[in-house]
Parts: C-alpha cells; sequence; structure tokens
C-alpha cells in the first residue's frame, strides 16, 4: 500500500509560481533522504497569511506519494508520512428488512445516498422541494415579489439550504472523510481548486450543477428521487408521505436545520429531543474592496490571492459573540421558510464578483435563554423571524439599521455608500434594540466594536445591518444510541445537521457517510 508524505509549512512570497513550490518540497524530501514517487508530487494547501501587510506570503504543503510502508519512511518536523487510507463498503450480518429511505437531499442526505446506491441498496429519497430548476424558480420568484413557496425555498429541495450559500468547505472536525468527500464534489463537478485551498468554496451557482449531477449519479446507481414529497411521520418498517404509508428498511432522517414541522412530529411521535445552543444576529455588509484594502494592505491584491475573507469572534463569560458564513462579493438573501417569518442568509457565486461582502455577527443563544426546552428554543427563533417581518412591513422586507444608529437607537440611517443587498435593497428602516433581546444587542455592539480593532471601518457608522439571522444551526438535537440510530426506535437514523449532529456542508456530508457506513456495516447487501 503505498504512504503519503505531506511537507508542511513552505512558506513563499506570492509572487511565486506552483512549479517552484513543488520544486522546494522536493529538494527537501531529497536532502532528508525521503523516498518518493518523482512524478506524484502535487499542492495539497495552500492560504494566505496576511498577518504582516508588507510582507503577506503563502503558506503550503505539498503531497507525495511512496511506494514504501510507512513504517520504513522517517516521520520528520515539516515532513509528516502517513499511511494511504482506502475507503471501503462494510457488510454486516443483518438481513435488510427493506429498501432503505433517506429524507432529505442536502449535504447529509446525498452522501448518505450516494454510498448506498454504491453499495447496490437503492435508496429511496424524499425530498420535500423541488429539484434545482423548479427550486430556483421558486427562489427568484421568493426575491423579486415576495412570494414565499412554503415547500421549496432557499432552505428546502435539491442541495438544501448550502445550495444557496457561497458553498464553503471548511470544516474543524479533522475527520478523514474529508478527504472522500471534496474528491466526490470534484468528480461531480466542483472546482479542481478545492482540493487543496485552505479555504475552499464552490458557490452557489457551481453548487447547483454539482447537486445536479450528484442526483444523476444515484438515479443511475438505482436509486429512487422524489421531489415535493414531504415525508409525515415514520417508524421502524415504515414512513408515511404524502398521504401514503409504504413499508421500507432504515429510514434516515436528513432534514436540514428548518424542518420545524418534523421536530414538532418527532417530539409528538416521543422521540428523544433536547434542545441546543445556536446562535442569532444579524448580516453586515461592507465594500468588498475596502475589505480587500483593509485585510491586505492593497485591494488590487485580490486580484491574485482572492478576495478577502474573515473570521472574528470575542467571548465573555459563557456568552460569545461571532462571524459566520462570510461571503466576499456576495449578497444578503431571503430565507425564510415560514409564512409571517423574516430570515436571511450570505449567498455568493464562484467568482465572489458582487460590490458588497457580508457576513451574520451572532451572539451565542443559551439554553437557559429560552426555558431549556426544545419548544422554547424553536419558538424563540420564530418569534425573533415574525418581529422581523411586522418591522420590515410584512411583505417580507428586511428590517436594516446602520452601525451608528444601532449604537445610539436610532432607526434607518443606511445611505447610498453600501447599499443594502436583501432581495435587490427591498429593506425597511427599523431599530434593532427594538427587535432583539438586550443581552443579545449589548453582545451585537461590543462584538462590532472589538472586530473594527481588526479590520479596520468594519463598524464605520453607514454600515448597514440587516436581520435577522436565526438559522445559524439546528436549536435541537434528536438523540441516538451509539449504533446511530434513534434512542427508542430501531431502524431510523438521525443525520446531519437538522438532527443536531452537523454545522456546515463538510461535517454534514461527513455524518451523512457515517451514518451509511453504519447502516452497510449492520445488514447485508440481498435484498
Amino acid at each position: 500500500m503505498k504512504s503519503k508524505i505531506i511537507v508542511e509549512n513552505i512558506r513563499v512570497p506570492i509572487a511565486v509560481q506552483d512549479g517552484e513550490i513543488l520544486e522546494i518540497a522536493r529538494k527537501r524530501l531529497k536532502q532528508n533522504a525521503v523516498s518518493f514517487i518523482p512524478d506524484s508530487l502535487h499542492i495539497h494547501r495552500k492560504s494566505v497569511d496576511a498577518r504582516r501587510r508588507g510582507k503577506i506570503a503563502f503558506v503550503c504543503s505539498v503531497l507525495a506519494y511512496s511506494e514504501e510502508d510507512a513504517k520504513q519512511l522517517p516521520s520528520l518536523q515539516n515532513i509528516k508520512v502517513r499511511q494511504e487510507e482506502s475507503f471501503s463498503l462494510p457488510m454486516g450480518e443483518e438481513v435488510l428488512p427493506g429498501r432503505p429511505v433517506v429524507v432529505g437531499f442536502g449535504p447529509a442526505g446525498i452522501f448518505c445516498a450516494l454510498l448506498l446506491a454504491q453499495a447496490g441498496l437503492c435508496p429511496l429519497i424524499l425530498e420535500r422541494g423541488g429539484d434545482v430548476a423548479k427550486r430556483t424558480d421558486a427562489v427568484e420568484k421568493f426575491t423579486s415579489l415576495g412570494q414565499l413557496n412554503l415547500q421549496s425555498n432557499i432552505q428546502f429541495g435539491a442541495g438544501g439550504a448550502g445550495t444557496f450559500s457561497d458553498g464553503k468547505l471548511t470544516t474543524r472536525i479533522g475527520d478523514s472523510k474529508c478527504g472522500f468527500i471534496l474528491q466526490t464534489l470534484h468528480r461531480l463537478g466542483a472546482p479542481e481548486d478545492i482540493l487543496w485551498r485552505a479555504k475552499p468554496h464552490v458557490g452557489t451557482d457551481i453548487l447547483r450543477t454539482v447537486v445536479d449531477n450528484a442526483d444523476r449519479e444515484i438515479r443511475r446507481l438505482g436509486g429512487e428521487i422524489r421531489y415535493m414529497t414531504k415525508a409525515e411521520a415514520m417508524g421502524d418498517g415504515w414512513i408515511a408521505a404524502d398521504g401514503e404509508k409504504m413499508a421500507c428498511g432504515p429510514v434516515i432522517l436528513a432534514t436540514g436545520h428548518s424542518a420545524r414541522d418534523t421536530y414538532a412530529y418527532l417530539m409528538e411521535a416521543g422521540y428523544a429531543v433536547e434542545p441546543k445552543p445556536f446562535s442569532v444576529g444579524v448580516r453586515a455588509e461592507h465594500l468588498q474592496e475596502e475589505l480587500d484594502a483593509a485585510l491586505y494592505g492593497d485591494a488590487q491584491l485580490a486580484q491574485r490571492l482572492g478576495h478577502g475573507e474573515y473570521q472574528m469572534s470575542w467571548r465573555r463569560g459563557q456568552r460569545g459573540v461571532y462571524t459566520f458564513c462570510m461571503c466576499p462579493g456576495g449578497e444578503v438573501v431571503a430565507a425564510a421558510s415560514e409564512t409571517g417569518g423574516v430570515v436571511t442568509n450570505g449567498m455568493s457565486r464562484h467568482d465572489r464578483n458582487g460590490k458588497n461582502g457580508n457576513a451574520a455577527v451572532a451572539v451565542s443563544v443559551l439554553p437557559e435563554d429560552f426555558g431549556n426546552s426544545p419548544v422554547g428554543a424553536i419558538q424563540f427563533q420564530r418569534a425573533l423571524e415574525q418581529a422581523a417581518f411586522a418591522a420590515g412591513g410584512g411583505d417580507y422586507s428586511a428590517p436594516c439599521q446602520s452601525v451608528g444608529n444601532f449604537y445610539v437607537g436610532k432607526p434607518g440611517g443606511f445611505g447610498e455608500r453600501i447599499l443594502p443587498s436583501y432581495s435587490n435593497g427591498r429593506v425597511r428602516a427599523a431599530d434593532f434594540n427594538v427587535l432583539l433581546p438586550p443581552f443579545i444587542c449589548d453582545m451585537l455592539k461590543e462584538g462590532l466594536h472589538r472586530f473594527s480593532g481588526k479590520i479596520a471601518g468594519y463598524d464605520a457608522p453607514d454600515v448597514p445591518l440587516t436581520g435577522i439571522e436565526t438559522r445559524t444551526s439546528a436549536p435541537v438535537r434528536i438523540l441516538r444510541n451509539d449504533n446511530l440510530t434513534a434512542i427508542g426506535r430501531n431502524l431510523v437514523y438521525p443525520c446531519g445537521e437538522g438532527a443536531g449532529y452537523a454545522g456546515g456542508i463538510m461535517s454534514a456530508a461527513a455524518d451523512g457517510i457515517r451514518v451509511a457506513l453504519a447502516i452497510l456495516s449492520r445488514f447485508r447487501r440481498d435484498i
């Protein structure tokens, strides 16, 4: 079996080309007498270090392969040796009682279904929203006309909430499945650079193609996908959807973090559901050119380094405020999925060529803030969304306020220099000091002020804040056993972000793989 060799911490000026980076790695390997296959070297990771404005650099790692066993190769400082991992599909001993059903076609559902289909189990996928084309039409109609489709929108439909996002593929989970996920996404149409960028992203425009290709691949392998089909009830060996009750095998619940009706059903049916922390805040928008200048010292460097992006946080005791889902050159989007509520999110295309950059500035909400109950968690989110709807005029326009006015408690204040991008500018002057609880407002103000110490002008008086951002993560967790089945259920598998076990595309996909492997390890494939 081949070994992987990673040459780390190669720091070079930004003018250096990839070929020169590979040559540096080649020399290091030879100097340390590490055996490698000469033509196997390629860029493994590449990030920008902009901490010193006059000395911005690339920090890279290079991956090579060796025919020798990892145990026979030296592991040195900045040269790491690992055995290449193989990804195989296991087979269990239990008789599979029926066809597996995957509820939801977001990242968790897609990757779970892909593996089950590759193993020959012909999964059935039930997705309450539309396919990519129909869902895109519904989203565009909502953006332009305020006509909300309750089943097919930014939260529900092919690809899940991630389809209409920046498509970030960063994660902190450190799971070995991440390489497989990136390779699969690339095979399905994502750009090759996701394989080596330290902060890879796909963009909503390319993600839609990736999701379409995943649909085709699952069908090619014998799977079936039913769009606009909402799962209404389920148990061990059965599922009901659109009034039809069907016998089935394992049920994989990968509904996403906004399926509140599913949460309500599960609690009524006696599933073990607990509240979990989440975050609430607003979207802050800045001119991307100014962000590039603040982050790089020269806005022109964005042409070579890509548009600047940031991630900042600050904590006071148990409460934190942080930036979330930063979208360089993106837009703030209308992300409601219920009548009478306003929800914001961020989205950008692959080239990130929009005028504004935006990010959620969110404050942690703890279980004690909403009565330490799952019902209270959902109601906390919903009440804020309904208040935002009323403040926006009742037509899905969003409340908006400048940072300067937010500091002093005066509605509106956003001007012409930085135009709010939500739904083509459909915003109304409001005061978040009235809409949000005091503990959130206090932390938002503290966070905006502190973040301006890291990025000059971050809390400039005319920076627009648009809200409300409530869907940062699932408000509840559907408890599961060590074998990943739901507590008290033998064939129901809570999965992904909606079940409370992931946060973002990569970790949700990884949990989908984890559940698929648990099923394949348990059951035989001869159905």
